[in-house]
């Protein structure tokens, strides 16, 4: 059982130029005291399946974290354009959001991120040499979740409001558009 569940990743210059910061802001509850910090990183992915052009972008650490519903707003760097293959700026990259625990990733949000020209000639005819300040992204409203099994704190206790309220849902009863891997699919035990 994960101690930590996201609730809702509200990204809150979507969409921006290309070379904006990406701000949004992370809600999750945590269901027992933790003994160390949460770390999160954002990651930009340019060029799938090569994994040495990923970029992380930022990443950060919050703690101490009560137990209940809490959130955090995250800044994070816009992606290095010398490191992205230019037939790889125009088009899908991927925007992915992690959680660790002790260096054990405990959860992964992943976003699609399309990068085009600020108007229709420019698109249709895009320039031979990239104009990066013409640049917009826009990253989509859903995501991808897949969440993973780790070893939490041997002697965290799950707070019995945690277990027993009802005020907050749990996500996974919530229609919120995101979309969930089945760990099963990725050799992970259910959860």
């Amino acid at each position: 059982m994960s101690l930590v569940t996201i609730r809702n990743v509200e990204f809150l210059n979507n969409p921006a130029r290309f070379s904006d910061v990406y701000r949004f802001r992370v809600t999750f509850e945590c269901i027992a005291p933790l003994q160390e910090d949460l770390e999160w990183k954002l990651i930009y992915v340019s060029c799938p399946g090569q994994e040495e052009l990923d970029q992380e972008l930022d990443d950060c650490l919050v703690g101490p974290v009560p137990v209940g519903v809490n959130s955090f707003e995250f800044e994070g760097t816009p992606p290095d354009p010398s490191k992205i293959p230019t037939e790889d700026v125009l088009g899908v990259a991927a925007l992915i959001l992690t959680g660790s625990y002790k260096d054990q990733e405990f959860v992964r949000v992943g976003y699609y991120q399309n990068t085009e020209y600020d108007n229709e000639e420019m698109k249709e005819n895009p320039p031979a040499n990239i104009i990066f300040d013409r640049l917009v992204r826009d990253i989509s409203t859903k995501p991808r979740v897949t969440r993973f099994q780790i070893k939490w704190d041997t002697a965290a206790t799950v707070s019995a409001g945690a277990a027993t309220s009802a005020a907050v849902p749990s996500a996974d009863d919530l229609d919120d558009g995101m979309d969930q891997d089945d760990p099963q699919e990725n050799g992970q035990k259910p959860q």
